[in-house]
Order: C-alpha cells, then structure tokens, then sequence
C-alpha cells in the first residue's frame, strides 16, 4: 500500500514580491504602537501574545495604513472616511511587478522619454497609493485620473503634503463628455463579433477610461488599474472579515472587473503604442481566463500574468502590449536582467550615500576594475574584466580587509560595463540600482550573481546586525 508521503505535493504558493519591504519583515504592530501613539488605541494582543488589529475597524486599517507610509516610506497621508484604504504590502507588489516588466525590456523603451519612467494611474482614489509608491521607491513620474471631486481633492492633498515627490504627480480630471470609441476603427481593429464584448451585466457604459483622458500625442511606459470589483453595492459589502471602506465609484460597476478591464482593452487597441504595457489588478481568477482570450482575440504581441500574494488576500495582474518585442521572449528563469535594484536598510547613522557610493568604488579597483565616480548624481560608472568579475564572486564579506588576488589585464571586449546609482530615500534607507551598459557582453549573464555579491558585502559594511540575512 503506497505510504501517505509518496502524495504528490502541491505546487508551492506564491509569495509576496522579493523586493517587497515587507517581504522578509512583516509590519511590526507592536513597534509601531509604541513610536506612534495614534495607532496604539487599535492595536490588541491575541491568546499566544502576538499584537494584532481589527481589520474590519475601517479606522484601525487607515490608521495602519498611515504609520505604515510615514515609517517606512516617509509619505504623509491621510483620506476622509468611506474611501477605499489601501493595504501598502499589497500595493507595494503591483508597483514591483510593473518594474518587472520594464526592466526585462522585452518591450523596447520609450525613446521620447529617455531613461524617466512615466506611469498612468487610472482611478488614483483620494488615497493615490500607486504614483505617491511609484515616485518614492523608484522615482517614477504618474499621472493619477478620477472623476469625483472628493478623490481629487484628497489625492492633490496627498501629493501636495509631500514636497519631495509632489513634482513627480499630475492628478487629472476625467470630464463625462459620454465619450465614445471610434466604432469603425475599434470594428475594424478588433475584428471579433459584436457578442465578444458582452459581459455579465452589459457593456461597460461608464465615464472614460483611457480614450479621452489620455491627450493626443502623449506617451507613458505603462497604466496600471485597481479596478471596480464587483458588479453591485451588495456584492460588495459580502466580505465580512475586513473593511477598508470604498466609495460606490471605486468598488462598482455594471458587470464588475470584467466589463471594466474589456473597456481598457478596447481602448489600448485605438491607443496601441501609447503605452509599452497596459496593465490591471483582477480580483477574481475566473476573469483572467475571459480577459486573456479577448487580448488575443484582438492581435495583442504579449501578454503577462501573475499572482499577488500578501497575507490571506490573492490578487492577478495582467499585463499585455502591442508593440513588437524586441527580442524572443524566454522563460522567466531565462530571462537576463540588466537593471537590478536593492534596499539598504538600518543603514548606521555615520554613513550616508556617499560613504556608500566611495567604497564601491575601491572595492573594484582593488580588484582592476576602472571606475569613475560622480559625486554630484551619485553613481560610479564600473568596467570590470571576467576574471576580476569571478574574483569577487568568491569574496569573504565577513572578511573586510582581505585583499583580492591581481588578474591579469583582458582585453577590453572581454570586459563588463555597468553603473551603480545610490539613492536616499530616507534616514538609514537606501536604494542601490545597477544597470548593465553593454548587454552584449560575452559574460553579461554574471551581472545578477555580481550584483547580488555586492548587495551582500554592502550589507555586511554598513547595516546593523538586525537587517543581515539570516
């Protein structure tokens, strides 16, 4: 009789993103009630002693979500009730996944744009948790949409309480003008039946979307959507367990996420190379077989998936373009990143972004490497041969002073370019980005394993002994 261990396992669950601050540091409730005492009030101990909240106390959940902000990414905010309240952990995985996307530059970059990252936010809410996510972490421009006056007014506060990024964000009004999608040419372009773009409670009939809010002539890398859910204020309130509140424009609309992200696509097939991706969240995994088809259904060049984890709470997102990529597309595994980023945390208050940025630099001359600092963009700019590049792979980061054995000079084609940009994001947090400068290399493939070498040696120099890996 076969032994119970010999059942097949089930597929490993997803998990919250890698880079996600909180992935390997959940928020730590009992932390924040003691440097916060706003918080204090919603936060309670359990039977096994753990610090907890009621997570269907809307006031408890904005109130988390506030000190979140301001603790960990220096963000002022605050919205009035009823509106929708965002989890950070949650968001902070849809902002990463999009910097998946680009930085695997399948689909080529906007040369109007140059090296800036421009992003559309469709529907910011009073809570514009994408673009205020997006300038802080990575320094993307946004432009956030709504329609209601009070989502306005509150995401402008928000942007404006918050000098630092406020540069970076337009919020824009959506006019109702029962904007129309040209019928010959969306006829024309999607070339399915009238009957395809059906949903369960009729076509969507709401205020625009992308067509008439989007102005002619601009360009953005990518939009991004947290779209109404559910197809009814009933529906919508089924959820017992939490309440992170919700106003009935950002929860509902006839025939939920499907008819509202069917809207998007037929408006990305007349906006076409407008963006690199159009992308949305999707709350229900039944929708993304519906949606997926459609994109195919009308000549898509790509599509993207992938699952949001954060806690109990699973989300998909869905990415999809037309342009042409600009290379084949290979398995995830496969794929060769040429823009890596890390976060230095707990980083000791005598070192600051150019302590950090000086001791790259000797770290690779020590080994022959040219360097070239920048002290005014704060970047070293690094062309480094194979053997030097394999000699730091076996680098003892625990040993500080040892020095590393001279290689021989290569010839410059065997050699690897590549920049590093420090950036201060606030007291003891930075953020280190790497971005290879010749993809054809012969080696470029050790550009993660040398980047994550030196994520490794960073942390050992400068992060206090709570941040270390385990």
């Amino acid at each position: 009789m076969p032994s119970k261990n010999n059942k097949r396992k089930r597929p490993e669950r997803p998990t919250i993103h890698p880079r996600n601050k909180y992935a390997d540091s959940p928020p730590d409730f009992a932390l924040l009630a003691s440097l916060y005492p706003s918080f204090e009030p919603f936060v309670f101990y359990s039977r096994d002693g753990h610090p907890r909240i009621d997570w269907t106390d809307f006031n408890a959940t904005r109130e988390l979500t506030r000190v979140l902000l301001l603790h960990d990414h220096s963000l002022n905010w605050w919205i009035p009730d009823g509106q929708l309240c965002p989890t950070v952990p949650n968001r902070s995985n849809y902002i990463h996944w999009i910097e998946d996307l680009l930085s695997s530059e399948i689909i080529p970059k906007n040369q109007t744009l140059g090296d800036l990252v421009r992003g559309f936010d469709i529907g910011t809410g009073a809570n514009c948790i994408y673009p205020l996510l997006g300038s802080s972490l990575l320094g993307w421009s946004f432009v956030g949409s709504d329609i209601t006056d009070v989502a306005l007014e509150w995401a402008e506060r928000n942007v404006n309480k918050n000098p630092h990024v406020s540069q970076l964000i337009e919020i824009r009004k959506v006019t109702v003008h029962g904007v129309e999608l040209p019928a010959q040419e969306l006829s024309d372009a999607l070339a399915v039946d009238h009957e395809s773009s059906e949903v369960a409670g009729g076509r969507y009939c709401g205020p625009p979307i992308l067509l008439g809010v989007v102005r002619e002539g601009e360009k953005f890398d990518f939009c991004m959507c947290n779209p109404p859910f559910f197809e009814s204020t009933e529906e919508a309130g089924l959820n017992p367990k939490t309440s992170c509140g919700g106003t009935p424009e950002e929860m509902v609309c006839p025939g939920g996420e499907q008819a509202f992200i069917t809207r998007m696509i037929e408006d990305s097939v007349v906006l076409k190379d407008s963006f690199r991706w159009y992308t949305s969240m999707i709350g229900r995994k039944i929708n993304l077989k519906f949606l997926t088809s459609k994109l195919r259904d009308v000549g898509v060049t790509i599509v993207k998936t992938t699952e949001f984890v954060q806690g109990q709470t699973c989300r998909w997102g869905l990415a999809w373009s037309f342009l042409p990529p600009t290379k084949k597309i290979l398995p995830p595994a496969a794929v060769q990143r040429t823009n890596i980023s890390f976060m230095l945390e707990r980083v000791g208050r005598q070192f600051s972004a150019m302590h950090i940025l000086q001791s790259i630099e000797p770290l690779f001359q020590t080994n022959g490497a040219s360097c070239k600092l920048n002290a005014s963009s704060f970047t070293v700019d690094i062309t480094a041969p194979r053997l030097h590049c394999e000699d730091l792979m076996e680098y003892d980061a625990k040993c500080i002073e040892k020095p590393m054995e001279s290689k021989p000079v290569e010839k410059a084609s065997d050699n690897m370019s590549f920049q590093i940009s420090i950036f201060q994001q606030q007291p003891g947090t930075l953020l280190v980005k790497a971005s290879l400068q010749n993809k054809d290399c012969p080696f470029s493939g050790m550009f993660s394993s040398v980047i994550h070498k030196l994520e490794e040696i960073m942390r050992q120099r400068f992060c206090r002994a709570r941040d270390l890996p385990r």
